[in-house]
This record gives C-alpha cells, structure tokens and sequence, in this order.
C-alpha cells in the first residue's frame, strides 16, 4: 500500500502561548486557517479537561471556519463525548489524559478500557464521526481497535522519537509491524507525537501509514521561519520520504 500521505497540523501550542497572558493572541484559529494555506491537510486540536491550551470556543470556531478536516483529540469522558456530538468535528481520536501530565504520555489502553470505550466508539460512529484510538505500535491494542470497531488507529511515535541507534530502529519496526498489522484488518493507520524535520522520513516511508499529525515541532519551529514555512518544509520532507 503506497500513495499520497496527509499531513494533519495541531495547533494546540499556539492557544498554549495565548493563554500565558490571558490575552486573545495569538488565535489558535489564524493559525489553523494559516496551516491550511501552507498544505495541511487537517487540523488537530486537543480539548483537554483542564483547558489548558484549546478552549471550548476554539473548537466552536474551528468547527464553524475550516474547510478541511478538523480531528478533535479527547479523553474518553462525557464531558467530552458531548462535545464531540455537538460540534460533529470530521473525526475524534481518543487519547489517554491525565491533569499532572505535560503531554500526553503514551497511547491509550484501548484493550484495557475496552468496556468503557466500546458505547463511547459507538455513540461517536452514529454520529457520523470518523473515530480513531492513540494507541502504542502493539498488538494487542490493534485487536482491541478492530474489536471496538474503529475505523483508524494513530500510532504512538514518542518512544521512536525519543531513541537512537538500535534502540530507534527496534522501535521503528515495531511501528512498522503495527502498521501493517492494522491495514491487514482495514483499519486506517495514523502516526504522530515528537516527530521532526529529522525523524520524520522514516515514519513518513511506512507505506501503510495514511496521515501523520505533527503539532509542537511545527509551532516551535514558526517562531521562527513562520508558520507558512515549517509546514511546506515538513509536507516536503514527508513527499521525499513517501518517494
């Protein structure tokens, strides 16, 4: 399985700068408007419980401007599903959260969860919101995902990007396996989390991997190149690696 390769933007630190003084910039929305023009192909925003970066009417606006897809990252809560339903976002991945964590660490245990998710998953499918599950490159949480009956799974890139040598090479044909094993049962893969300009060919050349969702780096990097900059050098670099 080989083709075009989406690059979906999260904009998450950009509301994460605004929110440090209270003020009304910068607008994570400019941002995601800003990102489209340079290339993305979707915009990923996660509604944490403490609203600490995206606000509700982020979501609200980003829901009502965009004219790409918009994938809302959310914990597997009320709170949150009844957003979800309410906005109808093009898609709701489900992550793991928890309040003393910096970033989200790690992929979600979709098969320990399993009795929780599975109403969640459904009531998230009737509405006509494409579901996909963060999950680690393992397989039992690829059952646990064809189980549940998700459509995609996005693959935890964060150890990968934290190794080197041997280890990163392990870590990717982990991946790698996990992404294979995924489109062999017709689920969609995803990949994301502390991808770069410098580590992102080798996740980009997985030939089952449809879409990579690549945020802090991006935002990082903007301050400065610009914004415009970093994502067509980033949608360059995933085509090379694509070949």
């Amino acid at each position: 399985m080989t083709g075009f390769l989406r690059l979906g933007v999260n904009i998450d630190h950009v509301a994460t700068v605004r929110n440090a003084r209270g003020a009304g910039y910068p607008d994570p929305v400019r941002a995601a408007l800003l990102a489209a023009e340079a290339g993305a192909d979707g915009i990923t925003a996660h509604l944490r419980e403490d609203r600490r970066h995206i606000t509700d009417d982020d979501i609200a606006r980003l829901a009502a401007e965009l004219t790409i897809p918009l994938n809302l990252e959310m914990a597997a809560t009320d709170e949150m599903l009844a957003i979800a339903l309410r906005h109808r976002p093009h898609a709701a991945c489900i992550v793991p959260e928890k309040r003393e964590e910096v970033t989200t660490e790690g992929g979600l245990d979709a098969a320990g969860q399993f009795a929780r998710l599975e109403p969640l998953v459904g009531q998230l499918r009737d509405a006509g919101i494409r579901v996909s599950l963060f999950i680690e490159p393992d397989a039992r949480q690829i059952d646990a995902a064809i189980r549940l009956g998700a459509p995609v799974v996005e693959l935890h890139t964060g150890r990968y990007a934290e190794l080197d040598g041997e280890a990163r090479t392990e870590e990717l044909r982990r991946l790698s396996d996990a992404a294979a094993l995924a489109a062999k049962n017709g689920i969609e893969v995803h990949a994301g989390h502390g991808l770069t300009f410098d580590n992102v060919g080798p996740i980009a050349a997985i030939p089952q991997v449809r879409e990579l969702n690549i945020g802090h780096f991006l935002i990082g990097e903007a301050l400065f190149v610009g914004l415009d900059d970093a994502v067509r050098r980033m949608r360059d670099a995933m085509d090379v690696a694509r070949g």
